[in-house]
């Protein structure tokens, strides 16, 4: 019954987060809200809605191990499995703006976050709600500083429903997100306990590939379409979300303990962070080549966490 519970539940988080962006788009289509404004904030929102709901659900029910662990999880699987597997299927071109301005601003939400984490004390360390708070007014600032600077875009998106039906998409997809991301926290609970697996181990890898699987379909199917810039700008946008969003919001929600074994993830998280700088800036292209390294490198370090 947890299998099937951990399937049910990820099965209403993937097609949740297919119908809220469907529904998001439709009603901002209808708004006229430009392209560039939907694909910052309803496609991150939406592809990391799973993340959300998981994170936040656990961080409510003092399970912090899977908190933040499948942030941390989550954005490590963005960048090395979901855009080596991208590259791979195609070369990734990047837009300047993107490697000079979104990919350091993502470096640098995700070392404040280690930062925070590391309150000085030898032996117990945590998000706390302040913590929390200035996750958060990071996270404003760079929403701020995206309307600031690209409101000028005009262009709107080309999904046109009717508005009764947005509606209803949007409606939908929450209410499967937020019920499967509870379904998803209790089964994988169940799981870790069953085999003695700790909770953060749990949510750096089942919790956290099953809420990037949004994030997997979205760039592989924008890759194949050779749509580069929402390949690249999803699984940015979405790690920044991940760690200044649902950080902020779980960690002020309730303080997270947050364990020593996730300090070496939150380093692989800034190492590949600091790759996908590197492959990018180089010819503004992530290759084959750097692909195959980052999903070859990513099942090389899942072993070697189950196995540490």
């Amino acid at each position: 019954m947890i299998y099937l519970g951990l399937a049910v539940g990820f099965l209403l988080l993937v097609k949740g987060a297919d119908y809220f962006v469907d529904g998001a788009a439709g009603l901002a289509s209808r708004l006229g809200v430009p392209t560039l404004v939907i694909g910052l904030t309803v496609v991150a929102f939406g592809t990391s809605a799973p993340e959300a709901v998981v994170s936040i659900r656990a961080a409510a029910t003092e399970s912090s191990g899977i908190s933040v662990g499948n942030v941390v999880g989550s954005n490590i699987f963005n960048i090395a499995f979901i855009i080596g597997l991208s590259a791979i299927l195609h070369p990734l071109s990047v837009q300047r703006r993107t490697v000079l301005k979104e990919i350091p601003y993502a470096f640098i939400a995700s070392l404040l976050a280690l930062v925070l984490a590391l309150d000085g004390m030898a032996t117990y360390h945590e998000l706390s709600r302040f913590d929390g708070l200035i996750l958060l007014v990071f996270f404003t600032y760079f929403i701020w500083r995206f309307f600031a600077h690209e409101g000028e875009e005009v262009a709107v998106s080309g999904l046109s429903m009717p508005l009764g039906t947005a509606l209803g998409f949007t409606f939908l997809g929450l209410v499967s997100v937020i019920v499967g991301g509870n379904m998803v926290v209790d089964n994988a609970i169940k799981l870790a306990l069953n085999f003695g697996i700790s909770e953060t181990i749990i949510g750096l890898s089942l919790v956290a590939i099953g809420t990037s699987l949004p994030e997997l379909v979205t760039s592989v199917t924008a890759a194949l379409k050779e749509e580069m810039d929402i390949a690249i700008g999803n699984i940015v946008g979405s790690n920044i979300f991940n760690v200044l969003f649902v950080l902020g919001i779980s960690s002020t929600i309730t303080p997270m303990e947050v364990q020593p074994e996730v300090f070496l993830d939150f380093l692989v998280m800034l190492a590949y962070t600091t790759m996908l700088f590197r492959f990018s800036k180089t010819g503004y292209t992530v290759t084959r080549r750097e692909g195959i390294f980052l999903l070859v490198s990513y099942l090389g370090y899942m072993g070697f966490r189950f196995f540490l």
